[in-house]
């Protein structure tokens, strides 16, 4: 598992806001629209926090397919980003992504509840309130316009009145109050149709309705004067009583979710929260005297990252013990021994966890982490084979191009060592030290070869003030 260590704000979920329609709820739209991204630029915005891990996007994969299959996004090769807040939250920002805050996932208490979240996230996907809040936006950035010109001449006209401000604010207001209705519409299409993918794909909505309820009494006091024309989303209250009516007659709103998924659902949290929390906190979660899989899974990652390595060593075997073919259990193995300064020791439980997870990407670019500590050629280029391999599917992952530099470096080629290192800075974010570095592999590589191409894409796309890239 992979955390990055960068604090964000924390945003309450409301639940499942839109970046896009968060802006705006809090503006009149009068900002311009988005450029669009350069081309050789990610697609996953930088500068938010993730979490990567192998076990816990698989399972969100898993709580997704059935959704998307329904919601007729089978194709479009949905991700689910796991974002290091803990504040309960989810939204989308595109047709291709759906994110989720850690806080979410460890807040829920069954595969259910985060399934609903999920569904209603598609919900505004399948849907298309991106692109038809865009539109929104785009008229009300124009009719704002409009109504400050018309506004600046009622105001002249009024000033002897004693107001001049009202006749410019008041179709701001009106304009304003438009784009939170519109708001108000989309999560409620969002709520129905997230009921409707579940039903359809055989599913609780129970999970759905209870999250929404839980968080409708966490904010009830101080939604009980709020203003609702003045909100992004629903009344909490009414809300619950639209998605009662819904929810309730599904026949399958008795079903319960499958114990062997509510274990996956289980050992997630636990390692969310053994990676995340302190480790007192973890040891007043899970005491010693609960010895479920999940408590002793959370125990283990605590005691490998604030304790004794042995000791935590032992505490994975057992786990290993109990299930021989978690592949997960093999790979907290290896990268416990990796970052405790073992990487001969972990090459042999990474190799495992290879063998038996159904993507080991993440898992192949730890290996290759570890082949990078050795000191024979045979290691570099297998970690350079493991890493093309992960990378081509995971073309986003600095860490994986980091490592690629490395393998290449300890092989003497220079120009894909250079190559491979700006691409991971401009995956971090570093436009400037991936535009020096891609820069020099530009002179290493011959005019015009793909590896030239690719780091004169770097070089034009991380130029300061730089709207666009190669086409």
């Amino acid at each position: 598992m992979t955390v990055e260590a960068r604090p964000i704000r924390a945003r309450r979920w409301a639940p499942a806001a839109h970046a896009v329609a968060v802006l705006a709820a809090v503006a009149v739209a009068v900002a311009p629209l988005p450029v669009p991204r350069p081309a050789y630029a990610q697609s996953i915005p930088r500068g938010i926090p993730l979490i990567r891990d192998a076990e816990i996007e698989q399972l969100l994969r898993d709580y997704t397919i059935p959704i998307l299959r329904v919601a007729g996004l089978a194709q479009q090769n949905v991700q689910v980003v796991i974002i290091q807040d803990r504040s309960f939250n989810a939204f989308v920002m595109d047709g291709r992504h759906i994110f989720v805050n850690a806080g979410a996932l460890m807040d829920a208490r069954t595969p259910n509840e985060i399934i609903g979240v999920l569904a209603h996230e598609t919900g505004h996907m399948a849907g298309g309130h991106l692109s038809k809040l865009r539109q929104q936006l785009a008229t009300a950035q124009t009719q704002s316009i409009i109504a400050m010109i018309l506004g600046i001449g009622a105001a002249v006209a009024a000033r002897n009145a004693g107001n001049p401000a009202a006749a410019v604010l008041g179709p701001q207001e009106t304009i304003r109050r438009s784009l939170l209705s519109y708001q108000r519409q989309q999560e409620e299409q969002a709520d129905l149709a997230g009921v409707k993918f579940l039903n359809a794909s055989g599913q609780s909505p129970k999970g759905m309705y209870d999250t929404f309820k839980r968080m409708s009494d966490e904010v009830l006091f101080a939604a009980r004067n709020a203003d609702p024309y003045l909100q992004s989303h629903p009344l909490p209250a009414e809300r619950v009583q639209a998605l009662a009516g819904a929810a309730r007659g599904s026949p399958y709103w008795d079903k319960k979710d499958p114990p062997e998924l509510q274990l996956r659902h289980d050992l997630m949290r636990a390692k969310l929260y053994g990676f995340l929390d302190r480790g007192d906190a973890v040891a007043r979660r899970y005491p010693m005297t609960d010895q479920s899989l999940a408590a002793k899974y959370a125990r283990a990652i605590s005691t490998y990252r604030h304790s004794d390595l042995r000791n935590a060593i032992a505490q994975i075997d057992a786990l290993i013990a109990a299930q021989p073919n978690n592949p997960y259990f093999h790979e907290l193995k290896g990268q416990a021994l990796l970052e405790g300064g073992k990487a001969d020791e972990a090459i042999g439980p990474l190799r495992r966890a290879i063998q038996l997870a159904p993507k080991p990407a993440l898992i192949q670019v730890l290996l290759a982490q570890a082949l990078n500590a050795q000191t024979s050629s045979k290691s570099s280029d297998e970690a350079v084979n493991l890493l093309r391999t992960a990378l081509a599917q995971e073309p986003e992952s600095a860490d994986g191009f980091a490592q690629l530099a490395v393998a290449y470096s300890r092989k003497g080629d220079l120009a894909q060592a250079d190559l491979a290192s700006a691409t991971s800075a401009f995956m971090k974010g570093d436009a400037a030290t991936a535009r020096q570095i891609a820069a020099r592999a530009k002179t290493r590589f011959p005019i015009g070869s793909p590896g030239w191409v690719k780091a004169d894409d770097i070089v034009a796309t991380s130029r300061p003030n730089q709207g666009a890239g190669r086409p």
